[in-house]
């Protein structure tokens, strides 16, 4: 079951990254930067724990699988995108592409599930 063991690895990953800078908001900026708006960083981690609690939940089901397929691969996009464009203006500190290069992986992992089937 190769698609429930990344659904658990990807979930387990977005369900540290939404809760980190809530449990510890000082090394969040510390790492990442300076956030002029909190409540943003806070609702982006509020979609990183529900997306991460989603895969985490995901069922053994055809459509279960389709569904943490596209979960998946779509926060993976949309974190990905946004870390790479933003990352690579200096709009974003820099460290910000290692994540693009993580989400990028989570994409080519779910996608290779898909053509296993």
């Amino acid at each position: 079951m190769a698609w429930r063991r990344l659904s658990t690895a990807h979930g387990l990953f977005d369900l540290a990254a939404g809760l980190w800078p809530l449990v510890h908001y000082r090394s969040f900026v510390a790492v990442t930067g300076p956030k002029a708006d909190r409540w943003l960083v806070q609702t982006v981690a509020g979609f990183s724990i529900a997306v991460g609690y989603a895969l985490l939940r995901s069922t053994p089901t055809e459509e279960g699988r389709r569904t943490a397929r596209r979960l998946g691969v779509g926060s993976a996009l949309a974190y990905g995108l946004v870390d790479l464009f933003y990352g690579s203006s200096g709009r974003i500190r820099r460290i910000y592409l290692a994540d693009a290069a993580v989400e990028a992986g989570w994409v080519l992992a779910w996608l290779a599930t898909r053509r296993r089937r």
